[in-house]
């Protein structure tokens, strides 16, 4: 018999937990995951940065929220500060905004401060009714072609065409290759960051352990090489999980370290989908202080449901932009925008070095 996406999940979770002697239901109302749309919530988040160090002129750039969509409202931006001159500007691909703030040689202490407001809420998809997107063809093209870290040819397109082999339809051809993520990859916690997202060294190396941006690459790279469109999402855990799950919440008075991104696929039949093979790894791995191995555990088996196809709206997305080259920037291209970036004479500063890069995010529930 074939089951509808969902339902195979709860079906795998379900023999384990029979196996074990534990009624599936039970063990589902000790931990739930069921993100459901309908309810908009809206945050203010603001984010300050200091630099140390500032050596000649400088500039920063701060990701500002750029999507509206089902999910997300990007409302107003606002800013103070010491610059000499701050704007809102745009990548040109994308139309990633960012805050741009330049400070002259000398300015004591640069300072810029950001507030920007928000309304999200879940999402999940209805698997038995179709919504088919509206996306016109050479829009959906866009996300099919290959960036910098995410090829679709070599060893990203031979490992996709195997992993969806014998799938018809493009859920399928999803679903095999999401379940594979999950099964393949694993969080790294020794990881900076959020990653690098270079799909293609993931496959060479076979090192599969990594952090969202790396995961859901991969997620993302294998769909658009067998021509399903993909993108990641870049953003940021704004709040507590409504659902229990510390690892998937955010400490709303310290969110410098709370970047999280996540991906979507478009399927014919039901539009823009949201995914989060990633999340389930970081279930897995951290949730419980044992690293579950399997995905049918009952900790971890609503997660690997609801995020095939939803997403708890205690998060924003600030853009899903690849290849970003900072506007009056002369250093390298970023391979995605999530965390504050900056520059001096000496050249750019590391976002992950707070000893000379001095920033807070806090958000509230408005």
């Amino acid at each position: 018999m074939t089951f509808p996406p969902r339902r195979r999940f709860i079906q795998a979770a379900g023999a384990l937990l029979a196996g074990a002697g534990l009624p599936l239901a039970s063990a589902q109302a000790e931990r739930r995951f069921t993100p459901t749309p309908g309810r908009w919530r809206r945050f203010e988040v603001t984010t300050r940065i200091e630099l140390l160090d500032a050596q000649g002129a400088s500039q920063v750039w701060l990701p500002v929220p750029s999507l509206d969509t089902g999910y997300q409202r990007s409302l107003a931006s606002r800013w103070t500060g010491n610059a000499g001159v701050a704007r809102i500007v745009s990548d040109q691909k994308y139309g990633a905004k960012m805050l741009h703030a330049q400070f002259v040689a000398g300015t004591a202490s640069p300072m810029i401060e950001l507030v920007s407001t928000v309304q999200t809420q879940d999402r999940a998809t209805d698997w038995n009714r179709a919504v088919p997107g509206a996306d016109d063809a050479a829009s959906l093209r866009a996300w099919t072609t290959a960036t910098e870290l995410i090829p679709i040819d070599g060893i990203v397109r031979e490992t996709a065409i195997e992993v969806a082999r014998g799938a018809i339809s493009d859920v399928d051809k999803v679903q095999r290759i999401y379940e594979w993520v999950v099964n393949t990859t694993y969080r790294e916690p020794l990881v900076r960051g959020c990653g690098v997202g270079d799909v293609k060294s993931m496959l060479e190396t076979g090192n599969f352990g990594g952090k969202c941006g790396d995961i859901n690459a991969l997620f993302v790279g294998l769909c658009r090489s067998v021509g399903v469109p993909a993108r990641d999402v870049y953003g940021l855990r704004l709040a507590p999980s409504a659902f229990g799950y510390r690892e998937l919440s955010g400490n709303p008075a310290k969110l410098q370290g709370a970047q999280h991104c996540r991906a979507e696929v478009y399927l014919k039949q039901h539009g823009w989908v949201a995914m989060d093979p990633a999340d389930v790894g970081k279930v897995m791995r951290l949730e419980t202080g044992t690293w579950i191995k399997d995905t049918r555990h009952p900790v971890v088996a609503p997660v690997m449901e609801a995020l095939f196809g939803g997403w708890e709206g205690n998060w924003l997305g600030y853009n899903m932009a690849h290849d970003v080259a900072l506007p009056g920037s002369d250093g390298p291209v970023l391979g995605f925008l999530m965390y504050p970036q900056a520059e001096n004479a000496k050249g750019r500063y590391d976002p992950l070095e707070p000893d000379r890069f001095r920033y807070t995010i806090t958000a509230r529930e408005v």
